[in-house]
C-alpha cells in the first residue's frame, strides 16, 4: 500500500479512486491532483513509481485534508451552536440541518423510533 497524507490507499484500485479514500479528496479533486502531478488516472497504485508517488504527495499537501479538515468542520459546527443560529440549534437537537422534513423520514438523524406505551383504559 502506498501511504499518502498518513493514509494507506488501496493498491489494487486505480489511482483516481484510491485518492478518494483520503478525507477531503473527492473524485474531481483527485483528478485535478493527478493532472497537476502529471500521472495517468488509469494507472493502478501498485504500478506507480516512487517519483510519481512523491509528486502526488506534493500536490495533496496543498489542500486541507484529514485531521485539519475534520477539526475545522467540527469548529464550524461548534461556532454555529454557540451563536445560537438556526443551523446550530438543529445540530444541538440532532435533527436534519438542511431543510429536510422531519415529521417523517428523519430516522437516520433522529435514531430508532421511541414509542410510548399507552395506558390501558380501566374497564367497568
Amino acid at each position: 500500500m502506498a501511504r499518502i497524507a498518513g493514509i494507506d490507499i488501496p493498491r489494487e484500485k486505480r489511482v483516481v479512486i484510491s485518492l478518494t479514500y483520503i478525507f477531503g479528496i473527492g473524485r474531481s479533486r483527485a483528478e485535478e491532483i493527478l493532472k497537476n502531478a502529471n500521472v495517468s488516472e488509469d494507472t493502478r497504485v501498485r504500478d506507480l513509481t516512487e517519483d510519481e508517488i512523491n509528486r502526488i504527495r506534493r500536490e495533496v499537501e496543498k489542500f486541507r485534508i484529514e485531521g485539519e479538515l475534520r477539526r475545522e468542520v467540527s469548529l464550524n459546527i461548534k461556532r454555529l451552536m454557540e451563536i445560537g443560529s438556526y443551523r446550530g440549534l438543529r445540530h444541538r437537537r440532532s435533527l436534519p440541518v438542511r431543510g429536510q422534513r422531519s415529521k417523517t423520514n428523519a430516522r437516520t438523524r433522529k435514531g430508532p423510533v421511541r414509542t410510548v406505551a399507552n395506558k390501558k383504559k380501566a374497564t367497568k
